[in-house]
């Protein structure tokens, strides 16, 4: 029998690691006393938007809840590559210009884009890039994350996204990442897929609807 209890935590446990990466990475960065002038508003920045993940998660750890706003899809992008990168990923941002705003719960989708940033940057080679690229294509907006990794084999393209699955059960990882991550793209009326040839990698995107 499972414990409820205990998958609701061990998800919260899971949701708060990146947000907790991003600030310790900021602190580091902060420790030397050398950050330029011009560099302490972003580091601000991305501090502010982790506290905030992390008290909306603490607060409600409920994936099914969304709370949606108008918001540039392309800022989250952005936002999500340069936590990633100062974590010290080779992780880069690929946002197509005039993009529509969309309507997203902004804390929700970034925990989805993290995950995935995080999946890829795992099963990437160390220092292979990882490319987040957001752009229209009739009437949705997608998200993709692309790496170079090993790539997933084909009977294994939905099971993945089941809670508890890894590929690399040597690995690390809880299994919980992308499970997570199709359940807030299906929660904001949308999808989450992958395409992948072994061997070259994999690509894993979201598909949201725009407004009309």
């Amino acid at each position: 029998m499972t414990d409820p209890g205990g998958d609701r935590l061990a998800l919260l446990v899971h949701e708060l690691r990146s947000p907790v990466a991003a600030l310790a990475a900021i602190a580091e960065t902060c420790k030397g006393g050398r950050v330029e002038t011009s560099a302490r508003r972003p580091l601000a920045e991305l501090a502010i938007a982790a506290c905030r993940g992390i008290e909306r998660l603490v607060r409600d750890a409920a994936v099914a809840s969304i709370r949606p706003e108008v918001f540039d899809i392309g800022r989250l992008v952005e936002e999500s590559v340069a936590a990633a990168v100062l974590g010290g990923g080779n992780v880069r941002a690929d946002v197509t210009s005039g993009l529509p705003l969309v309507t997203v719960d902004p804390v929700r989708m970034r925990q989805a884009l993290d995950n995935l940033v995080s999946n890829a940057e795992r099963y990437s080679d160390s220092g292979a890039e990882v490319v987040v690229s957001v752009r229209q294509a009739d009437v949705a907006i997608l998200l993709a994350v692309a790496d170079s990794g090993p790539g997933v084999p084909v009977d294994e393209r939905e099971r993945i996204f089941e809670t508890g699955v890894r590929l690399d059960i040597e690995g690390q990882g809880s299994g919980l990442g992308l499970a997570v991550a199709r359940a807030i793209a299906e929660a904001h009326g949308g999808s989450l897929t992958v395409e992948s040839v072994l061997g070259l990698g994999a690509t894993f995107t979201i598909a949201l609807p725009v407004d009309a």
